[in-house]
């Protein structure tokens, strides 16, 4: 049978629908949180995830963003149990002569939030996951949607889904949450997914044991090393693992012509610091590779649904914000589902509330992401400085800090100014990188070409 999260029995199957107030498809940050917030509140949820936790993901880098939001689901101490301290982040560049340049993010706009944690994701959505069962979820492992069918008005919607050991269940709810992750089910189902056109990439990634790491409080920041077809990432864990990956254009990966292992190793050695680095280590996973990256559906929520994480929208891993923007989605989600849920009459401008919030978070990245290879936009990472406040307003993007009071968006908006001038004053090379990036982000026939 397929069995609930710190449950004593498991959940009834067959025939017979069962009726809840909402369903959560998904038990990655996203769902685990709606499911836990809404539960808290007296809401009957139901979370179906097909997988059973404790199971890999990649994305192991959290924000100090993230820290409140374990407050408030009472997860803290859990998650500093699991975690490694993350106190900065570094960028290595083999353009510019400084070599590398680190941001601290207690030097951000808002001193309160000083450090993050680096997470292996099967511990860290484990947690989560148990957290919204002993929070009153109905929490359903093994268990994956298969079909959803809502009413013509949208006043609710019947959910078929089949168990990992044979038998199917029904169910019935006022609102399903589609927190299914890059499976995007109601987006794709519905087609209202799209690639980002301005921002094609894959991704390849391992663990390691072995690679050297920096001292003191620098011994878990997250390191960037820009090289010339992308970029790769080095994570730090507590158990003295690293998740090393790259992130490259899908030209790059069509030219692919050896084992992808091979195609790996070769593409850490484009960055002569990295590999540096994993000069002592050894590869303690298998290689893995995702493609089509960066995506967005047209809407955050319809008649009887809601999107949220990486259901509604994934971008670029370059900043960290993933795990962020689905936690924090699931606590608008669970914001206006409580409203449409007491007060129906409320409900269009609860989830009007709710499309601006969902919209913001990647909104806010994506600029930076889609100029992150700008030569000018580097120049401003490799050598920031603080005039009206700019470096401190970046550093609270990169800490998360984009939902709060904290007055950043006066000084963000300087920041693109002079990003703006820079590229102005510089028009050949400002030239070349448009025609390049043109180049890089033609993603025809690049569907999982990492994968291949």
């Amino acid at each position: 049978m397929s069995t609930s999260v710190d449950a004593a029995t498991p959940p009834a199957v067959g025939a017979g629908a069962r009726d809840c107030d909402v369903l959560v498809i998904g038990g990655g940050p996203a769902g685990s949180t709606a499911a836990a917030l809404l539960a808290r509140r007296g809401v009957r949820v139901v979370l179906l995830e097909k997988a059973r936790h404790p199971r890999f993901h990649i994305g192991e880098s959290l924000l100090p963003a993230n820290l409140a939001l374990f407050e408030r689901l009472g997860v803290a101490d859990a998650m500093r149990a699991i975690g490694m301290p993350k106190w900065g982040a570094e960028f290595v560049s083999p353009w510019h002569a400084a070599g590398r340049q680190r941001f601290a993010f207690a030097e951000a706009w808002n001193r309160s939030l000083p450090m993050a944690y680096q997470v292996r994701r099967s511990e860290f959505d484990h947690i989560l996951l148990r957290n919204a069962a002993n929070s009153g979820a109905r929490v359903v492992e093994g268990c994956e949607v298969r079909d959803v069918r809502f009413e013509p008005d949208g006043r609710g919607a019947t959910i078929g889904a089949r168990h990992d050991d044979g038998p199917a269940s029904t169910w019935t709810a006022r609102y399903v949450v589609d927190a299914s992750g890059r499976e995007t089910f109601l987006g794709t189902r519905l087609k209202d997914k799209r690639r980002d056109a301005r921002h094609a990439s894959a991704a390849m990634y391992a663990h390691f044991r072995g690679a050297a790491r920096g001292d003191g409080k620098r011994a878990g920041d997250i390191s960037i090393y820009w090289f010339d077809h992308g970029w790769c990432w080095c994570i730090p864990l507590a158990d003295g693992t690293t998740s090393v990956g790259v992130v490259a254009w899908p030209y790059y990966f069509k030219r692919r012509d050896k084992p992808l292992d091979e195609f790996f190793a070769d593409t850490l050695a484009r960055s002569p610091q990295l590999a540096a680095r994993l000069a002592g280590a050894t590869r303690v996973s298998e290689v893995q590779a995702t493609g089509n990256y960066s995506y967005a559906c047209r809407h955050t929520h319809g008649p009887g649904y809601l999107l949220i994480g990486d259901a509604f929208a994934f971008v670029d891993p370059v900043f960290s914000s993933g795990v962020m923007l689905a936690m924090q989605g699931g606590v608008f989600a669970a914001e206006a589902l409580a409203t449409c849920l007491a007060r129906p009459r409320a409900e269009a401008r609860a989830l009007r509330g709710f499309d601006r919030a969902m919209r913001h978070g990647p909104r806010a990245f994506s600029w930076f992401i889609h100029r992150v290879n700008h030569p000018s936009l580097r120049d401003m990472f490799m050598a920031p400085r603080n005039v009206l406040r700019v470096r401190e307003a970046l550093l609270s993007v990169l800490a998360g800090d984009i939902y709060g009071d904290t007055p950043i968006w006066p000084s963000i908006r300087v920041l693109k100014s002079i990003f703006y001038l820079d590229a102005l004053l510089h028009p050949r090379r400002s030239l070349r990188a448009l025609r390049l990036r043109r180049r890089q982000i033609d993603a025809r026939g690049a569907a999982d070409v990492a994968t291949h």
